[in-house]
């Protein structure tokens, strides 16, 4: 296969390799980049992959091949793929199991993306006169796994964009505890604003010849091509022992996780259905039923990482899946309300004792609407994104007692906190950047 090319969902006809295009983060018209391939990839050549790491380096390799991170792909993956991502049967049960992906540092699956971009830009910066600056706008968990995975860094400063009093009080710290080469903006409105302002950035010419700004939000390519690798080594070691390709239910605000399964299953994975659960922002369930995209503002809920009402990523989706008939074909999605939330996490903490994030729970629910034979028929897979103790004030009161804190968390707890505090407005950050 040749070298796999980069191109802006817009206008922008330039072609890039993929160190170009994560370098960069948006297009200059606006657009997100996409491959103009995907490779295809037999099972039999993971058949010598026994760590996720060692399938992320054979997965990625082609979409680097031509740029700067070719050589390095093996050790980039090792160094940013260090923690596990066990797939756990549910309660005994061999038709459910779930993906556990909250033992990295910040306790989130945006470990994953953060790491590996953050190990990316490390090299890609590596001579670079003039330091890059990162931005990120979250709901909750990104802005801490990009603070976790960039801080210390050399030759790259991370400006993290939140949403004043919609982010539990952990996940606050994780943004704001960091200082030296990170910087917290608390934003007077909602996620939507935080990254409208960072789009702004991008499309403003003026702030783009002064600075050098590049995004780690799952806007970033080098975001969404190793989230890819959780769902071929999950799916891989199902089939393995299976000989049949799991289904995947994941919990989405920005598209991103959910795209990245989307990828994973172009790239010929062996991955069945792929439902996502929503809370009651419903822009991705209502398009997918009535067929007009309606992006609006997004509303506040207990599963506040995935409380986005104009995901950034469906802009991915369609231009990869242009005809409504056929992008229905390949996802389905399903809105879950807050007392649905509560409910299942009050449910699965007495029928499976297990402790759910909001975010997960979403899953869990979605999963239970299923048709009993849909159940039997598929191996499914719940995509756990965040460790509950992220978010133990809605939880603990449900489950009638404290959560543990995992250890990275715990530590990350006992650091002092300092932010920014803007509005939602574009002006207001000149000040900050001259």
């Amino acid at each position: 296969m040749t070298n796999i090319e980069y191109v802006s969902t817009r206008t922008d006809p330039t072609r890039l390799n993929a160190a170009e295009a994560i370098a960069r983060g948006l297009a200059p018209d606006g657009g997100l980049y996409m491959p103009l391939a995907f490779p295809s990839f037999g099972t039999s050549k993971f058949a010598d992959c026994a760590t996720l790491a060692q399938t992320a380096a054979k997965l990625i390799a082609p979409f680097v091949q031509g740029s700067v991170l070719a050589d390095s792909i093996e050790q980039i993956c090792t160094d940013a793929f260090d923690f596990p991502t066990p797939v756990v049967p549910l309660n005994n049960d061999c038709a459910v199991s779930v993906l556990e992906l909250f033992h990295g540092p910040t306790a989130a699956f945006k470990d994953v993306g953060a790491r590996f971009l953050a190990a990316c830009m490390e090299r890609i910066e590596a001579d670079s006169s003039q330091p890059l600056k990162i931005l990120v706008a979250t709901s909750g968990d990104t802005g801490g796994a990009v603070a976790a995975a960039f801080h210390g860094r050399s030759n790259v400063e991370v400006d993290v964009f939140y949403p004043a009093g919609k982010v539990s009080a952990r996940q606050e710290k994780q943004l704001t505890c960091w200082g030296d080469n990170i910087r917290a903006f608390r934003v007077d409105g909602r996620f939507d604003d935080c990254q409208n302002l960072v789009k702004a950035v991008f499309e403003d010419t003026a702030l783009m010849q002064a600075h050098r700004f590049s995004s780690a939000n799952s806007i970033n390519l080098g975001r969404l091509l190793p989230q890819m690798c959780y769902y071929a080594h999950a799916s891989l070691e199902i089939f393995r022992n299976e000989g049949k390709a799991p289904s995947f239910i994941v919990p989405t605000g920005n598209l991103g996780n959910a795209l990245a399964c989307v990828w994973a299953r172009r790239a010929g994975l062996p991955i069945r259905n792929i439902v996502l659960a929503t809370n009651a922002n419903k822009s991705i369930p209502d398009f997918l039923k009535g067929g007009d995209w309606q992006p609006r503002e997004s509303v506040s809920t207990l599963a506040s990482a995935i409380d986005v009402g104009n995901p950034s990523n469906m802009e991915r989706l369609r231009w990869l899946h242009s005809d409504l008939d056929d992008l229905r074909s390949q996802i389905t999605a399903h809105a879950v309300t807050d007392k649905q939330i509560a409910r299942q996490i009050v449910k699965d903490h007495t029928r499976f004792d297990q402790v759910w994030c909001p975010h997960t729970a979403t899953a869990l629910f979605v999963y239970d609407q299923l048709e009993p034979q849909q159940r039997k028929e598929h191996h499914w897979v719940i995509v756990a994104t965040a460790h509950p103790a992220k978010f133990e004030t809605i939880v603990e009161p449900l489950i009638k007692h404290e959560v543990d804190v995992p250890e990275s968390l715990a530590r990350i707890l006992e650091l002092p906190s300092k932010s920014l505090p803007i509005s939602a407005q574009l002006e207001s950050l000149r000040a900050w950047y001259g």
